[in-house]
């Protein structure tokens, strides 16, 4: 309960208290922990470029939700190494998944990698489920 001493208490008419809400109500559920928040933030920070966000989008529209890397320099209308520099940054932040296949590379989403991300998106602390 509020009082007069209590600074989120307000004194109204010069005499009696009045209570007043806390200020900070605890959402009853624990922080992120640094290694979940630099773990998020390495794959935030690999599709925040647009040509890996496009990357993103081109796998997940292809057949079987995979694609190779023959096939993914042309619609961004980059070099090989350019793409290849960008899927590389999206196998190592846990967003795609390489396979080599004789002399071509391809590429797939990991499970549930996007569904993480949104996931803090869309939940009201951002700690995920």
């Amino acid at each position: 309960m509020s009082t007069a001493t209590d600074p989120r208490a307000a004194i109204v008419g010069g005499s009696e208290p009045v209570e007043t809400a806390p200020c900070c109500v605890p959402s009853g559920s624990a922080p992120m922990d640094a290694a979940r928040a630099v773990s998020l933030s390495r794959q935030f920070k690999a599709i925040a470029d647009p040509n890996r966000l496009r990357l993103v989008s081109l796998v997940s529209a292809s057949p079987g939700s995979e694609a190779c890397v023959c096939d993914l320099t042309e619609p961004l209308d980059l070099g090989q190494p350019t793409v290849s520099h960008h899927l590389k940054i999206l196998v190592d932040a846990g967003i795609l998944r390489r396979e080599k296949r004789g002399v071509w590379a391809y590429y797939s989403l990991v499970p549930g990698a996007l569904d993480a991300l949104a996931d803090v998106l869309t939940t009201r602390t951002g700690t995920g489920r």
